[in-house]
């Protein structure tokens, strides 16, 4: 008899994953936050602090985080919550660690917004695919997705782009505009390659 590959990450891979995952979002993040875009979920609300009271960005979003690591913990389980803490952990370094060893002189909104947001999206993909994510409402869309089949990234991108419109008060036109397309190609991304029974991490 022959037997059948296991699928299982092993836990060198979901630590590669982590690692990779959280720095390409932190890229993006790095981008958005260069021309001043906002984004959704957390991330956004984390933004629109930083922008508002120039509170660091890496701390008020791992702050902001805390309140979902309890129903990550009851509807997830435990590996997923850890898992997801320790990504939102390393965005939060990245974040603060990144502007020291890399900026933009030049840096076109739109190419920001298009090439932020993918990286974005790239980084949630390979989260979720070894069942993590960025906390926040990514917790929530995953649990959705896994208990009724709703897509995760359609319904990550209505919740972004409710936050995003809520900037209005905040932010030029501009950059509004900018913001709604930047969560678009977030989530785009994720609607894309992220279906339920394409893909499934064991």
């Amino acid at each position: 008899m022959s037997s059948t590959p296991s699928t299982r990450h092993r836990r060198y891979e979901d630590v590669l994953a982590l690692l990779t995952g959280t720095l390409f979002a932190a890229l993006g993040v790095l981008m958005f936050k260069q021309i001043g875009l906002v984004t959704g979920g957390t991330t956004g609300i984390a933004f629109l602090l930083h922008y508002g009271t120039g509170w660091n960005f890496g701390a008020v979003f791992f702050v902001l985080n805390l309140p979902f690591y309890l129903l990550a913990w009851r509807r997830m389980g435990p590996a997923f919550t850890v898992k997801t803490f320790a990504a939102v952990a390393l965005l939060a370094v990245f974040t603060n660690a990144l502007p020291q060893w890399i900026h933009f002189d030049v840096l076109h909104p739109l190419l920001a917004t298009l090439l932020g947001g993918s990286l974005i999206g790239c980084g949630m993909l390979i989260l979720f695919r070894h069942r993590a994510s960025l906390g926040g409402f990514n917790v929530l869309v995953l649990y959705l997705q896994e208990r009724y089949g709703w897509r995760a990234g359609m319904l990550q991108m209505a919740l972004d782009c409710s936050i995003v419109l809520v900037s209005f008060f905040l932010r030029d036109w501009q950059l509004i505009a900018l913001s709604v397309l930047g969560a678009v190609v977030v989530n785009q991304t994720l609607a894309t390659n992220h279906r339920a029974g394409r893909y499934v991490a064991m």
